[in-house]
């Protein structure tokens, strides 16, 4: 069925200020052939500002502040106007990092699954803390997420259970092994604490939604999004150029076709009602309405 994509640009100067623009685009696509949970529509992109600089790597957390590493592996924190407010320097300390997680705010967290070694730093950027987890006998673990609570959850691909740990390594609570849970196990690649539950996510199987006590509480069967996050009642996802959008309370699913504007990205994130698009020489984010 053929789809219809409107783009449309508009600049708007600012009087007394030269040519400060704005820049909107909105895309919209026809609902012809669109499955019944499937809102159509139209969605708009504003420009709020650019971030210039060359970066390899980009996460945003829930107020909206972006974190980047440098080419030369600097960590630099981003208030939500674009202003640069912390640097953390030592980032190759174990390597290249597996993964960085700012689901708190206030702790964000960088992990080297090689090294088994955890950092948690606080909001200035500064190195509070280390754990390896070897020293509590966890030996396989690929992703972790802040707990809402300063602890951790990562999830042990040895035992096949999920688990919160303290900012001394100590489990604090797990699940049932998954392998009572599950017919087929979930292999997740990604994992956040939101709103009272922690979601995880895998590409080949959809997202798995447990509870602060260990319980499974929903399933959630999208396959293949890349650059998952969810925020507020949100899960956001990418598959190819189409922006997911899915309301957890109503059930809807949003899909959108990003405008060929977009396209030489080389990375991308949606959250917040914003999108932060990572090019060769900056990242720009647009509201989304």
């Amino acid at each position: 069925m053929r789809k219809i994509i409107f783009v449309h640009i508009v600049f708007i100067c600012l009087a007394g200020i030269g040519c400060s623009c704005a820049q909107t685009i909105t895309a919209a696509k026809d609902s012809a052939g669109e499955p019944s949970n499937n809102s159509p529509g139209k969605i708009s992109f504003t420009l709020l500002h650019r971030i210039t600089g060359a970066f390899n790597f980009m996460e945003v957390d829930a107020l909206d502040n972006v974190f980047l590493i440098t080419t030369n592996y600097q960590l630099i924190k981003f208030n939500a106007k674009g202003d640069s407010v912390a640097v953390f320097n030592n980032v190759k300390k174990y390597g290249t990092p597996s993964l960085i997680d700012v689901s708190n705010p206030l702790r964000p967290l960088i992990y080297y699954k090689n090294f088994s070694t955890l950092l948690m730093l606080d909001r200035q950027l500064s190195l509070r803390n280390q754990i390896n987890f070897r020293k509590g006998n966890i030996f396989s673990v690929s992703i972790l997420a802040a707990a809402y609570d300063n602890n951790v959850w990562i999830f042990d691909e040895q035992d096949f259970k999920l688990k919160k740990i303290d900012a001394e390594g100590k489990v604090l609570s797990e699940t049932t092994d998954w392998r009572m849970l599950f017919t087929e196990l979930p292999n997740p690649q990604w994992m956040k604490d939101s709103d009272g539950f922690v979601y995880l996510y895998d590409s080949t199987k959809g997202f798995f939604i447990f509870d602060y006590y260990g319980s499974l509480k929903n399933t959630i069967p999208f396959l293949n999004w890349q650059q998952v996050a969810v925020s507020g009642n949100i899960l956001y996802g990418f598959t190819g150029n189409i922006l997911n959008s899915y309301q957890l309370q109503s059930l809807q699913l949003k899909t959108f076709t990003l405008p060929n504007v977009f396209k030489d990205y080389t990375g991308i994130k949606a959250m917040n009602n914003r999108l932060y698009i990572l090019n060769k020489d900056a990242v720009e984010v647009y509201s989304i309405q």
